[in-house]
């Protein structure tokens, strides 16, 4: 197994030395972000990450091995590259043997973090349950991956284009807590505010860093949901963002976009709709969360 993963330079001394590291996904570069704004956040992500204590490993697969950690170079190159393969659990075995590039998902982030013994991953916002579920069956793999990877994400809550009940129904019968940080409800990424309760609610990161631990240390499988909302500031008026998203979302279904196509779509046609807005919010929520993201790695690290 440890064949296939290659960590860089920078995170093979963090973990030497014993240093708190926290994993990034690239699936946001390729697929989430236009250039150049994609690569740029990438690198200010890994530095504020080093501001805060910890060293970033974003992730992705380059030559059929899973590389943890990312040098400038290889940064620049998912950001740039067209036909970059999304990749999410069922992608991994055949990327890696044809030796393609691949960005990973929250899934195959969680799994590849895990291999390299990294437990706390920042990202944007989860996959969930999609709109009309119940008859469509489209639900992200990131929540199954939640139920059985002992990694803990940390997100802007849910994205809104999904249906945040469900996913907050499916998140409960696998058993992922979700804790929200300094907030007693869902935040729906582009806001900060949803109807949905989360399970448990944290003034202080000390206090998820042994939550998580607790969980690990009675071996309950899986991972942790830390919802952590996007700041006031930089959060959409609830009214402009469901607009958008639900033209979106009837765009989709006209055009028939399914499957792992759906979110790029979507949140392209959001950026779209809302002059550019909605990508202002999605790299200001991405920032806030890497600061989180480091102070619990750092935390939960002092405790092992």
């Amino acid at each position: 197994m440890r064949h296939y993963v290659e960590l860089s330079a920078e995170v093979k001394q963090a973990k030497e030395q014993g240093k708190p590291v926290v994993a990034l996904e690239s699936t946001i570069i390729s697929h989430g972000m236009p250039y150049p704004q994609n690569v740029q956040t990438a690198r200010e992500v890994e530095q504020i990450i080093r501001d805060n204590g910890a060293v970033p490993a974003t992730i992705a697969l380059i030559d059929g091995k899973i590389k943890v950690g990312l040098t400038d170079e290889e940064l620049e190159q998912f950001g740039n590259s067209q036909g970059v393969a999304k990749v999410s659990r069922r992608d991994l075995p055949y990327i890696l043997a044809t030796k393609q590039l691949g960005a990973t998902t929250v899934a195959a982030t969680m799994i590849c973090a895990e291999l390299a013994d990294i437990n706390i991953f920042v990202t944007g916002g989860i996959g969930g349950v999609h709109r009309g579920a119940e008859t469509t069956m489209d639900i992200s793999a990131d929540l199954e991956e939640l139920a059985q990877t002992n990694v803990a994400v940390v997100c802007a809550g849910a994205k809104s284009i999904l249906d945040l009940g469900l996913t907050m129904e499916y998140l409960e019968t696998k058993g992922v807590p979700v804790i929200g940080y300094q907030t007693e409800v869902l935040p729906a990424f582009y806001t900060r505010t949803s109807e949905y309760p989360v399970n448990f609610s944290a003034e202080n990161v000390d206090v998820i860093a042994k939550t998580l631990k607790s969980k690990w240390d009675i071996e309950l499988q899986g991972g942790a949901v830390i919802a952590n909302p996007i700041p006031e500031e930089h959060a959409m008026p609830e009214e402009v963002i469901n607009h958008a998203i639900a033209s979106a979302v009837k765009e989709a279904d006209e055009k028939g976009i399914t499957g792992k196509d759906t979110t790029p779509f979507l949140l392209g046609k959001i950026k779209e709709i809302t002059g550019g807005k909605s990508l202002d919010s999605n790299i200001a929520l991405v920032k806030n969360n890497a600061v989180l993201g480091a102070k619990l790695a750092v935390e939960l690290n002092s405790l092992v």
